[in-house]
């Protein structure tokens, strides 16, 4: 699939540098145009119905991250592409997909294209249809630590697990909720052979719950209980694997 694109840079040689690359390394790449500014990119962004933007993050009237807080109901992947590399945190906070670093390595681009296309494919076949989990329905059981012993739960039953400090909430399709004091990196392990997806460092979901997907930053899913859990941009695409 083509996945149309624009540049946000503001130095007309990297802009250069890059559209040149793309053209010919990355040819499922179409450029439908550029920006020096964000004034100018927020005026392509609203004109074109985006798949993937390359976005330079310092940058004349602000940043990359003054840019993407004004864009509503994002749907298009980010690739930050900088000569500096103390933006990585800022830039997994702002559900950005890839982090380049100038010079640009045409390898890193590539795959940089490679991994925001296999996630548009997947959206795009995920939307409109049903969504049916590869994994069949585990009916196994797990057991939960209590004051005077343990409790069995069948682990078809959880919903989703949500991080507390120290402790995790497991939510349960009967409307119920368990408060253990164990980690959610503890459940995650433990429940690594059943169909549970970590789509976010404080949601582990039971994928089989899961009955709607939404674009967005990273994205969300929305469960049987009509819940809906924000997904990580940098777990997206293990998230959009366990469906066909």
């Amino acid at each position: 699939m083509k996945l149309r694109s624009i540049i946000v840079e503001d130095e007309e040689t990297s802009r250069d540098i890059l559209r040149n690359y793309l053209n010919k390394y990355c040819l499922n790449v179409d450029v439908l145009g550029e920006a020096s500014n964000i004034e100018e990119a927020i005026i392509l962004i609203e004109k074109h119905e985006l798949d993937l933007v390359f976005l330079d993050v310092e940058m004349p009237y602000g940043n990359a991250f003054d840019l993407l807080d004004r864009v509503q109901n994002r749907t298009f992947e980010t690739v930050i592409v900088t000569a500096y590399n103390q933006y990585a945190i800022d830039a997994l906070n702002a559900h950005v997909s890839y982090y380049l670093m100038k010079p640009i390595s045409i390898e890193d681009l590539i795959r940089a294209v490679d991994y925001v296309g296999d996630i548009k494919a997947k959206e795009n076949a995920l939307q409109d249809s049903v969504l049916v989990p590869n994994t069949a329905r585990v009916n196994g059981k797990i057991t939960i630590p209590q004051q005077d012993g343990f409790e069995v739960l069948e682990t078809a039953d959880i919903l989703y697990c949500k991080a507390d400090d120290n402790y995790t909430e497991i939510y349960l399709n009967n409307n119920k909720k368990k408060l253990v004091s164990k980690t959610l990196k503890y459940f995650e392990e433990a429940l690594s052979s059943s169909s549970f997806a970590r789509i976010h460092k404080s949601y582990l979901v039971n994928v089989n719950e899961v009955v709607k997907y939404i674009k967005g930053k990273g994205g969300s899913v929305v469960l049987s209980n009509g819940k809906e859990v924000m997904v990580s941009a940098s777990r997206k695409a293990q998230l959009l694997s366990y469906f066909k």
